[in-house]
C-alpha cells in the first residue's frame, strides 16, 4: 500500500511541478474557486471512498480528490502551487519540510474540535519531532517498521526467529531476505543496528551503515515495498521487512488460505522509526475552512473507526480505538505495547545537503 520514500528524478519532477492534473479518481482542476468545493490530496488506497460520499453528503461540500504515491511525489506539486490543494496528507518528515518553507497554514482549531479524539502521545511525537507546538498537522495514521518472519522456513533453514536488525545479516538467509527498497527505511535498519541515530547526519556514521547494506545484497533475494506482503504470503522468503499497517490484511490471508506456517511480526531490540501521517492544509489553499471541516470529520471516532478498518495503518484516534474489538485492540503487531517503542525514533528532514549524501551512498549500494 505505502510507502516509499526514494526520490524520483529532476526530469519527472519537473513534469509533475508544471501538470495541471494528477492521476487519482477526482477531475482535473479548474480556475473556478466555489466554496463548496475541497481539493484533496492523498496517498493511493488511503481512505474508504464511502467516507469521502458521507461528507458530501452531511456538508454539501463537493470533494476533487486526487493521489499521490510518495511524498517526494506530493512536494514539489505543493511547492509550485500551480494546483491548489486545500487539504494534503504527508508524512513526519516532510511536513517538516513544507513546515521550513513555509509551505503550510496554521491551522484554527475552533473548526476542529474532534483533536480532542487524538490521544495526547502522538500529538506530543509530533510537536517534537516535526511540528511544534502542534499548529500545522493533525495525526491521521501512525505505524512502525519491523520484521515479518515465516516461522515453518526458519526452522528449515535451523534459524531462530529474528529478535534484532543484525539477524538480517545471518549468512543461513542467502536468498531468503526481502529488504524495503526505500532510501531511509534501509538505513535505518543499517544504522539502528550499529546504535546510530536514524536521523544521524554524520557521514562517518552513514558510510559504515552503507557499507553493511553492502555486505548483506548477497544475501538479499528482492529490494521491494509492496511486494513483501504478498511474497511473505506466497512463501517465497524466510525474512521480509514491512511496515506494521499490512499486519492485519497479513494475519487475514494467512487463516483465509489455511497456510501450514506462520508469519509473525517483531519490532527489533535496537529499534526502528515510527511514522505519522498528518492532514495539513497547504498556505495557499482556496478553502481552508472547508479543509478544516474535513479534518474534523476525520477525526470523528466512527469515521476514524471505519478508516482504519479499511486502510489498517494504526489509528492515533482513542475514540476510535475505543469503537474497535477487543481482538483488535489487543494485536500487538498493530497496537505495541509503549515499553517496545522506546527505542523508536520519527524520521525527520535532515536538509538537502544531508539527503544527497544518503541518496548517493544507496545508488552505490545498490550499484555494487
Amino acid at each position: 500500500m505505502k510507502k516509499s520514500y526514494t526520490r524520483i528524478s529532476m526530469a519527472a519532477l519537473a513534469v509533475l511541478a508544471a501538470s495541471v492534473s494528477v492521476t487519482g479518481c477526482g477531475s482535473s482542476k479548474s480556475s473556478a474557486n466555489k466554496d463548496n468545493e475541497l481539493y484533496v490530496y492523498n496517498w493511493g488506497e488511503y481512505i474508504d471512498e464511502s467516507v469521502i460520499s458521507q461528507f458530501e453528503e452531511e456538508t454539501g461540500i463537493k470533494v476533487i480528490y486526487d493521489m499521490f504515491e510518495t511524498n517526494e511525489e506530493m512536494y514539489p506539486i505543493i511547492e509550485a502551487g500551480a494546483i491548489s490543494y486545500d487539504a494534503v496528507c504527508p508524512s513526519d518528515y516532510m511536513i517538516q519540510k513544507m513546515v521550513q518553507n513555509d509551505l503550510l497554514a496554521e491551522l484554527n482549531f475552533d473548526n476542529i474540535p474532534n483533536i480532542k479524539e487524538i490521544d495526547p502521545l502522538y500529538l506530543q511525537m509530533a510537536s517534537t519531532a516535526f511540528d511544534p507546538e502542534n499548529k500545522y498537522a493533525v495525526p491521521y495514521t501512525w505505524g512502525d517498521l519491523g520484521i515479518l518472519y515465516n516461522d515453518k522456513r526458519l526452522e528449515e533453514l535451523g534459524i531462530d526467529p529474528p529478535t534484532k536488525w543484525s539477524d538480517l545479516w545471518d549468512e543461513r538467509l542467502s536468498g531468503e531476505l526481502l529488504m524495503q527498497d526505500s532510501i531511509r527505511s534501509a538505513f535505518t535498519i543499517a544504522l539502528t543496528k550499529n546504535g546510530y541515530s536514524l536521523n544521524t547526519t554524520n557521514p562517518d556514521e552513514i558510510a559504515i551503515a552503507k557499507n553493511d547494506l553492502i555486505a548483506q545484497k548477497p544475501l538479499v533475494q528482492a529490494y521491494v515495498i509492496d511486494q513483501v506482503r504478498d511474497k511473505m504470503i506466497g512463501g517465497e522468503a524466510a525474512v521480509g521487512v514491512i511496515y506494521s499497517g499490512e499486519m492485519l490484511y497479513i494475519q487475514n490471508e494467512v487463516k483465509e488460505l489455511g497456510l501450514d506456517y506462520n508469519l509473525n511480526y517483531v519490532l527489533p531490540e535496537e529499534g526502528t522509526y515510527i511514522f505519522i501521517d498528518c492532514w495539513v492544509v497547504p498556505k495557499n489553499a482556496k478553502h481552508k475552512e472547508n479543509a478544516e471541516k474535513w479534518i474534523n470529520f476525520l477525526c470523528r471516532p466512527d469515521i476514524a473507526k471505519k478508516n482504519f478498518e479499511y486502510i489498517t495503518y494504526s489509528t492515533p484516534n482513542k475514540g476510535a480505538f475505543d469503537l474497535l474489538d477487543a481482538d483488535l485492540q489487543n494485536n500487538k503487531a498493530l497496537f505495541p505495547d509503549i515499553d517496545n517503542l522506546k527505542n523508536a525514533e520519527v524520521l525527520q528532514y535532515l536538509g538537502d545537503e544531508v539527503d544527497d549524501l544518503y541518496n548517493e551512498a544507496w545508488k552505490e549500494v545498490k550499484a555494487e
